[in-house]
């Protein structure tokens, strides 16, 4: 894994990249700003410079809430959806992927870095649920480092079929990658416009501060999950796409009640008390606005 500023990447003799159609590939993104099809599209006008079968565009961190704008693939199943869901039910709280934690202190002032990593570099949950369960293989990002302590980030992902990002290629890359970090962001603030698109939600504070409304049809991720058995991660997944507030031992008791336990086998399970348990239970129960087991169920296996 590696990161570095904007314009840093050198070839042997020490003079900035200038890949050929890299400049090209901007006027096609620029005309989609703000139209229905930007997501799909960008895919398209970006492959001469960087053959990416998936994009997302998210924000994430411990002080606002993880907000996915923009996904979209290319030549493959569209798993971008189920990917923010699978990172959202664990593996982001403890997301070092970006050089830094997100407990770490909030910077000055944002920041931006590029960002490349293989799924080798990701830790184990994190690699088992988002890039080993999806056929992703390769990220290259650039990133704002938010203020708060937040990542705004633009992604393009390898999947396993395709040839490794070559340093050409992630050259050509850096060489656009201010001007589409800046596209993104004004097809996301033209999309909160009447009438030009649907609003998208806003990211909402961890203390609840100008809290989100529900997100439009074209930004809501579909409740359905895959079929199969239901695990512990599966079940995890489904409560995060009801409520991404819950934290780590409220889905821990959650996912468990859903399988059957008894509050005396969560708490053997977990190695905690019984009274522990349902303190979990009752403020996760709270979040989902439900008051018992039997709407748990209806709310997360129902539908």
């Amino acid at each position: 894994m590696r990161q570095w500023l904007p314009s840093s990447l050198q070839t042997p003799a020490g003079r900035p990249m200038a890949p050929q159609g890299a400049s090209a590939a901007l006027a096609p993104m620029v005309e989609r700003v703000g139209e229905p099809g930007f997501a799909t599209g960008l895919l398209q006008d970006l492959e001469p410079v960087l053959p990416a079968a998936s994009w997302s565009v998210y924000r994430t961190g411990h002080r606002c809430k993880p907000t996915l704008f923009l996904s979209a693939s290319r030549g493959v199943p569209d798993t971008t959806r189920d990917c923010w869901w699978a990172y959202l039910s664990g593996p982001y709280r403890s997301d070092r992927t970006w050089g830094r934690a997100f407990d770490d202190m909030p910077l000055d002032e944002p920041a931006t870095r590029l960002c490349h990593l293989s799924a080798a570099d990701v830790p184990g949950e994190h690699r088992a649920r988002v890039y080993d369960a999806h056929g992703v293989s390769e990220r290259v990002s650039v990133v704002e480092h938010e203020s708060d302590g937040s990542v705004f980030a633009v992604n393009f992902y390898r999947h396993q079929h395709q040839r490794p990002f070559s340093d050409r290629q992630i050259g050509a890359f850096e060489s656009v990658a201010p001007v589409l970090l800046a596209l993104t962001r004004k097809h996301i603030q033209l999309s909160q416009r009447p009438g030009v698109l649907p609003a998208l939600p806003p990211p909402v504070c961890a203390d609840g501060r100008a809290r989100a409304a529900e997100p439009p049809h074209h930004a809501a991720l579909p409740l359905q999950a895959p079929q199969g058995s239901h695990s512990l991660a599966l079940l995890r997944m489904r409560l995060v796409r009801l409520q991404v507030g819950l934290t780590d031992r409220e889905l821990d008791v959650c996912a468990r009640l859903l399988q059957g336990m008894t509050h005396e086998g969560i708490a053997s399970d977990l190695q905690l008390g019984v009274p522990t348990v349902k303190t979990y239970r009752n403020r996760a129960f709270a979040r989902l606005g439900i008051h018992f087991r039997n709407e748990l169920f209806a709310r997360v296996l129902g539908a």
